[in-house]
């Protein structure tokens, strides 16, 4: 499944500039709604002077999965890439220092950093209170918004928790996303899935009026084949720390302070030139936000 929606996001055609700040207006003169939101995750007060990275005489080596389109995947060529790969490319590039990447397994890139086989792990691993007692990060460059899709000939209204009454929502069970329907939209009439699949399924069929989970996989749904148009993401992201993470960041040792300080400056330049918006609309063909 990885292979072949890395395959389908290399494929496709990459998103105009213009879906990031706005699309042109409608004949009417309304003015439409972006095709692609770009997140913004950077202070404009906490830019400072330039920092740059220490020189250690050899290439930095960055370490991340080739399993987890479109964060980081294997492309044509073997070589790993996706959004999080090619931003540590044009990290690397911002601070003029050589970079090597290489694919470890997911459950091994920790233990691979601290054991010095690499610098940096450049992944889908949550930032928590836990992983900051042994390592250092950047501040995060992506999260994991939860977000709402219904189908598109329902009419539907944006979600809120008046609208939400007496309405079915589908959500996976346990989850940060049905604990957080609970607290917030009380009078919503969950119904528990034992896995995504199946609740994209029901949404699909209309068996339910909306679901609720991870933005980043329901993106991936709704703008993939087997949604076959049936859906769209409707309402904003929801992005509270307490149920769905801090989001991830460039992952170093404790002892490498400099490098993570030369990293995070390096983040927020990539993003005021533009490259972070580059990227995102490459690989984000529906955006989770």
């Amino acid at each position: 499944m990885a292979a072949v929606l890395a395959a389908a996001l290399l494929a496709a055609p990459a998103a105009p500039a213009g879906a990031a700040a706005g699309a042109t207006a409608e004949a009417t003169g309304v003015t439409a709604t972006p095709a692609v939101t770009v997140p913004d995750f950077w202070n404009p007060r906490s830019r400072g002077e330039r920092i740059e990275a220490p020189q250690t005489g050899r290439a930095v080596r960055f370490l991340t999965d080739d399993e987890f389109p479109p964060l980081h995947f294997a492309g044509p060529d073997g070589n790993p890439t996706g959004f999080v790969v090619e931003l540590a490319r044009a990290v690397c590039e911002k601070l003029t220092i050589t970079c090597t990447v290489q694919a470890r397994r997911f459950d091994t890139l920790l233990d691979a950093l601290d054991s010095r086989q690499g610098d940096v792990v450049a992944a889908a691993i949550p930032l928590t209170a836990t992983l900051r007692q042994k390592f250092l990060a950047t501040r995060p460059y992506f999260r994991w918004p939860a977000r709402f899709a219904a189908r598109t000939d329902k009419g539907l209204p944006v979600p809120s928790a008046a609208a939400l009454a007496g309405r079915s929502v589908g959500v996976i069970a346990g989850s940060a996303h049905a604990a957080y329907l609970k607290a917030f939209f009380p009078k919503a009439v969950a119904k528990d899935f034992t896995d995504l699949a199946a609740a994209e399924g029901a949404l699909k069929r209309g068996e339910i009026d909306y679901l609720f989970a991870d933005g980043l996989n329901l993106a991936l749904y709704v703008g993939g084949q087997d949604a076959e148009t049936c859906c769209a993401l409707i309402g904003g992201d929801y992005l509270e720390n307490r149920y769905f993470g801090e989001g991830i960041g460039l992952i170093t040792r404790p002892e490498d302070a400099a490098l993570s300080r030369a990293l995070d400056d390096a983040l927020q330049r990539v993003w005021d030139d533009g490259k972070y918006t580059e990227l995102y609309l490459r690989f984000f063909p529906v955006s989770p936000f």
